[in-house]
Order: C-alpha cells, then sequence, then structure tokens
C-alpha cells in the first residue's frame, strides 16, 4: 500500500508539471505573433512616411520650378523694358528723333559739343544710355570715340521732350592740330540707324587725337 501511494503522488506531479509546461507554451505562441504583428505595423507606417516625404519633395521641386520661370520672365520684362524702373517702354527709334549738334564749349580750353534729340513720334520712349558717335575726318577717315566715365541716367521722352548728350575733348589753341573734323555720325541708344550732322562752325580745335574725345550719356534737358 505504502508504494502504490508513491506512485499516485508521482503520477499526480508529472501531469501537473506537463500542464503547466503546456500553458508555458501557449503563451509564448502569443507573444511571438503579437511582436510580429508590431512589427508589420511598425513597417507599414514607416512606408507610408517615406512615401509622404517623397511626394512632398516632389512638390517642392515643382514649386521652385516655377518661381525660376516667374524671375526669368521679369527679368525678361526688365531687359526690354528700356528703362532701369522694369516699366515697358520702348526705346527711341532713330526716325522719330531730331537730332542737332551745337558748339557750348564753356571757354577756350575745355572743348564741348552738345547734341540734343527730340522726341518728334506719337509716343513715349526711352533713350537712356550711350550713344555710338564718330567723327569723320576731311581725309575721308573715320574715327569712334571712345566712352567717358560716367554712369547712364534713366532718360524717358514723352512727345516733344528733348534728351542732350555731349562730346568733351581739350582745345587746342596753337593752330597746329592735326584733326580736321567734317561730320558727326550719331547712332542713338540702343539704336542701329545712324544719322550724319556736321560738324559744328566756330567750334575748337581737337588737341591731340579723336581717342581723346569722349562721349557721354544722354539725359533730359529738365
Amino acid at each position: 500500500m505504502k508504494y502504490t501511494r508513491i506512485s499516485a503522488f508521482a503520477a499526480l506531479g508529472v501531469a501537473a508539471t506537463l500542464s503547466l509546461t503546456a500553458c508555458g507554451g501557449g503563451d509564448t505562441t502569443s507573444d511571438t505573433s503579437a511582436k510580429d504583428s508590431s512589427s508589420a505595423a511598425t513597417s507599414s507606417t514607416s512606408s507610408s512616411s517615406d512615401g509622404d516625404s517623397k511626394s512632398e519633395g516632389a512638390s517642392d521641386a515643382g514649386d521652385a520650378k516655377s518661381g525660376s520661370g516667374s524671375d526669368t520672365e521679369v527679368q525678361a520684362d526688365a531687359a526690354n523694358s528700356g528703362t532701369k524702373s522694369g516699366a515697358k517702354t520702348p526705346f527711341c527709334k532713330t526716325e522719330d528723333l531730331a537730332i542737332d549738334a551745337v558748339d557750348a564749349a564753356p571757354d577756350e580750353t575745355e572743348g564741348r559739343i552738345d547734341i540734343t534729340m527730340v522726341n518728334r513720334g506719337s509716343t513715349t520712349c526711352s533713350a537712356t544710355g550711350f550713344a555710338g558717335v564718330d567723327i569723320k575726318d576731311a581725309d575721308h577717315t573715320s574715327n569712334p570715340i571712345e566712352r567717358g566715365h560716367a554712369q547712364p541716367r534713366v532718360t524717358t521722352l514723352k512727345p516733344g521732350d528733348a534728351a542732350v548728350f555731349n562730346l568733351a575733348y581739350k582745345i587746342d589753341g596753337s593752330g597746329d592740330s592735326l584733326s580736321s573734323p567734317t561730320n558727326i555720325l550719331v547712332t542713338p541708344p540702343n539704336e542701329t540707324h545712324t544719322v550724319t550732322l556736321d560738324w559744328p562752325a566756330g567750334a575748337g580745335a581737337i588737341k591731340g587725337a579723336y581717342t581723346d574725345v569722349e562721349v557721354y550719356p544722354t539725359h533730359t534737358t529738365k
């Protein structure tokens, strides 16, 4: 009887152990499944976040391209405006300008030729900048005149308004000047058509060479 009771107790102990082991195995499976589900959810969230970031990046690039186009248009408008202000004022055409040259020397040493351009057209135009100038000599040669050190000023002409620019040089009072100017060839700023003017009567002789004469930018007479 004693041995029978011990065997029964041993059997009960083994059964309890097996029962506990089975319960532990079930918990482990549950934990693993939970971890797998959590990892999948995290992976899905990460992929969604990456997709959103790429979408926003593409949108920003598109906006940047649109902005660049706008800047280009603004610059193009300013380049074609004829004025620094960006207003769309066309450049004055040679055919719409009445141009004349006069001696305006302030004294006997400083020579100056004032060249006036009057807008005889029907619309406002811009004469901003340097005119192209060549001086023709009695020997039939033509000499381009260099620009003086000055910044152009915005010069907008309404119909009937005038702009002026000048040629400056030193007067040779010795009587030995080697220059014999006969004509001034003028091409208004931003134009390609040229007019030929007579060298002003009474203007002082040029000291040195034609390379010593300088042309200055236009400005209004008002």
